[in-house]
């Protein structure tokens, strides 16, 4: 004859008889306790709204200063234009002298001396390829006919009819 019965009850035969022996439970393990995980996103977001308190601290400070800057601009613009309401009364301008004319004084420096223009360019400025041009132009025989500037003024005048 065979019976049935839970797990924890085992069955032993002795002799005829049947003995039912009810075996002690292993000592049951104890709960184990999740440790508390510190994630790198919580880590992050209380770095970050340290952060974001220290940026709104910066703002608020720097519209502060900003307003109190412009509060004492305000003011010193009042007072400027107090003092120069007082300063500024309208007075009667004094009449010019009329019996002594301003006469402009001649000025004490010794005029100009005009110089002759260089004709002549340079070698050094000279493009190589109108070299050969300019040379051939810029040769002693060429510059006699030229007239200098002293010449063409007079030559204007001359003609003008002002000399």
């Amino acid at each position: 004859m065979k019976i049935h019965f839970n797990a924890l009850e085992n069955i032993y035969k002795w002799g005829s008889s049947l003995v039912f022996q009810c075996l002690i439970k292993p000592p049951v393990k104890k709960n184990t306790i999740p440790i508390d995980l510190k994630l790198h996103n919580d880590i992050r977001a209380v770095e970050r709204a340290r952060f974001a308190h220290q940026v709104a601290e910066k703002r608020r400070l720097i519209k502060q200063y900003k307003m109190e800057r412009e509060r004492q601009q305000k003011l010193e613009e009042q007072e400027e234009i107090k003092r120069l309401r007082k300063e500024l009364i309208p007075k009667a301008q004094l009449m010019p002298y009329f019996d002594r004319p301003f006469v402009p004084r001649r000025s004490e420096k010794q005029p100009t001396v005009p110089r002759e223009p260089k004709f002549c360019i340079p070698r050094h400025k000279t493009i190589r390829c109108c070299r050969m041009s300019c040379n051939d132009m810029s040769g002693p025989s060429q510059l006699q006919h030229l007239p200098s500037s002293v010449e063409k003024t007079e030559a204007l005048y001359k003609n003008r009819g002002l000399q």
